[in-house]
Order: structure tokens, then C-alpha cells, then sequence
């Protein structure tokens, strides 16, 4: 039953996300991987309201593509990443150097291991080569900065990334006048102003993240919320200079 539904919201999604992005060609078995019962069920459950497969055309991943997961968390990103560049690409899962103080990180090589393009990368982001990357994810990581520190942080997305290479920005939506550290959200007016500041070009503010499920006054673990989470998504470019 799962399996199928996945199956039927990814397809769903294909039409969509062929207009939106008409260039992005990721690898030829990507939708195939997505389904796979070899993919965590945890993983394939929350593919309705995290919508891979737009997110990947939108950001314009193609096959053979160096591709960043910046904070990579549990991996759902980086799963889904190295599924889009194919056995021909190449995924670095960022966790930094804490990750390696919990069972020196045995998890997150594990996970790589598991995937073949995928390397998993205990540093930050700023000590990776320059223009070294054609498309980065960072989902669910803003809502921990503040001005102060977005700077920097975005600042290391932007220099690692080829000239015209795209990063998506990812997270939960929160509304002016709540405490929204405190419920893990934030403002997508913050960050739009901090991407802007990085010099990065906006491609598109898209919605399809967002859900009215949300009225946004619960934390977003709070059990009553389930995964109906509502969350925005940018995607950004470094010009072509």
C-alpha cells in the first residue's frame, strides 16, 4: 500500500516538474529508486509532503552532477540526491566535525557506504573547493541561525558552488510576532533578505512545500502537526561571472 501510493505521488508530480524545469535530466532510473523497496520505508512515507522528485527538477539536477547535502542529518536529502546524479554523479553529505564524536561517525560512513556516489564529509562546508559544485541542498538547518551567523554560512553554500550552480533552502514556515525559535521555524522574509545578501540570484519561491494543515503555532515536532508541516522552498543561483 505504501509502496504504491509513493509511487503514484511521485508520478503525479512528474508533469509539474517537467515544466517547471524543462532542462533538469537526472538519472534515467531516478523515479525507479525513488519507489524502490530498497529505499527506507521512514524515508518513502514522507515523499507526499517533501515532494523529491519537483524538488530535484526544480533545483535542475542532472545526471553526473556533484551535488552537496549541507547538514545531512539523518540522510533523507542525501538518499534522494544520489538517486538524481546517478552512479555517474557524485554526493558529498556534509555533517561536520561533531558527527565524528558519536561512534567516529560510523552512521554516516555506513549510510555513504550504502550508496555508492556518496561521500560522507565530517568538515564544513567552507573548507571544500571553490566552484567545486554543481547543486547543494540545505533543508531544515536555517532556522538555528540568525543574522549573524546566516552570513557566513551562506556565504560557504555560494563559494562552493560552480558559477550558474543552484542550492535549495528549505524550511518550516514561521509567522511574524511568534516565538518562532523556539518552535523551529522562521521567516521566509529573513531568509530571502539573507540570500539576497549572499549574492545569490532567486530562481523561483515555490510552494510546493507549503501546506494549510499548518497554522503554524505548534512546534513542528509536536505529534499533532504529523508531517504537515508547512515549509518554504527557495531556489537560488550563484551568477554566472
Amino acid at each position: 500500500m505504501t509502496t504504491s501510493l509513493t509511487v503514484r505521488a511521485v508520478l503525479a508530480a512528474c508533469s509539474f516538474a517537467f515544466v517547471s524545469s524543462a532542462l533538469a535530466a537526472p538519472a534515467p532510473d531516478f523515479v525507479e529508486k525513488l519507489t524502490a523497496e530498497s529505499r527506507p520505508l521512514e524515508d518513502r512515507v514522507r515523499d507526499g509532503a517533501r515532494r523529491p522528485y519537483q524538488v530535484m527538477q526544480l533545483l535542475g539536477v542532472n545526471a553526473g552532477d556533484t551535488l552537496l547535502d549541507v547538514g545531512a542529518g539523518g540522510g533523507w536529502f542525501t538518499r534522494v540526491l544520489s538517486a538524481a546524479t546517478g552512479p555517474s554523479g557524485k554526493v558529498i553529505a556534509q555533517f561536520g566535525p561533531r558527527a565524528l564524536q558519536r561512534e567516529n561517525g560510523q552512521a554516516q560512513k555506513d549510510l555513504a557506504a550504502s550508496l555508492g556516489n556518496t561521500e560522507a564529509y565530517f568538515g564544513n562546508v567552507g573548507e571544500l573547493p571553490a566552484n567545486s559544485v554543481d547543486a547543494a541542498v540545505t533543508a531544515l538547518n536555517m532556522h538555528h541561525m540568525n543574522a549573524e551567523r546566516a552570513g557566513p554560512y551562506l556565504a560557504e553554500i555560494f563559494n562552493v558552488l560552480k558559477p550558474g550552480g543552484r542550492a535549495a533552502i528549505i524550511d518550516h514556515v514561521g509567522v511574524p510576532g511568534a516565538n518562532n525559535g523556539q518552535l523551529h521555524r522562521m521567516l521566509p522574509s529573513d531568509v530571502k533578505a539573507w540570500i539576497q545578501q549572499a549574492g545569490f540570484e532567486i530562481v523561483t519561491e515555490s510552494d510546493i512545500l507549503r501546506t494549510t494543515a499548518d497554522d503554524h503555532t505548534l512546534s513542528v515536532d509536536d505529534p499533532r502537526l504529523g508531517r504537515d508541516v508547512d515549509q518554504f522552498l527557495f531556489i537560488v543561483r550563484k551568477p554566472q561571472r
